[in-house]
């Protein structure tokens, strides 16, 4: 199986640190604005999540959602979640941390397209 999102061990550590302060966490990948395009990671319930958000999957056991218009973007690439220094996104969790969470993509192969394809119409019956 192939996933849409996937993270690297030193982000899954930062996953795990971050849910052992704060409780369960959750992710959203900003498009822009304020915090440029990074995936946000906040509380579990603290942003509201309406049918405009796709969940991509999880990483560490947490969601993480993605814009209905940034997924049509993104949707032929997997997001794998890295953490790198430095300040990132004034609202998310591990900003404190002196680390931000940082997205990295790599394109689907024409195999894993045909796979997600098969996956989403078998979840639509």
């Amino acid at each position: 199986m192939t996933d849409r999102v996937t993270a690297t061990e030193p982000a899954i550590e930062l996953i795990h640190k971050l849910k052992d302060k704060h409780g369960p966490i959750m992710f959203h990948q900003s498009g822009g604005c304020c915090d440029g395009s990074s995936p946000m990671c906040y509380p579990e319930g603290d942003l509201l999540i309406g049918s405009q958000d796709v969940l991509l999957g999880e990483i560490g056991g947490s969601p993480f959602y993605i814009n209905r218009k940034q997924y049509e973007y993104w949707k032929h690439t997997q997001l794998i979640i890295d953490v790198v220094e430095g300040r990132g996104g004034m609202f998310s969790l591990e900003g404190v941390e002196g680390v931000r969470f940082l997205s990295r993509s790599r394109p689907f192969t024409a195999e894993e397209i045909s796979e997600l394809n098969a996956e989403e119409e078998a979840g639509r019956r």
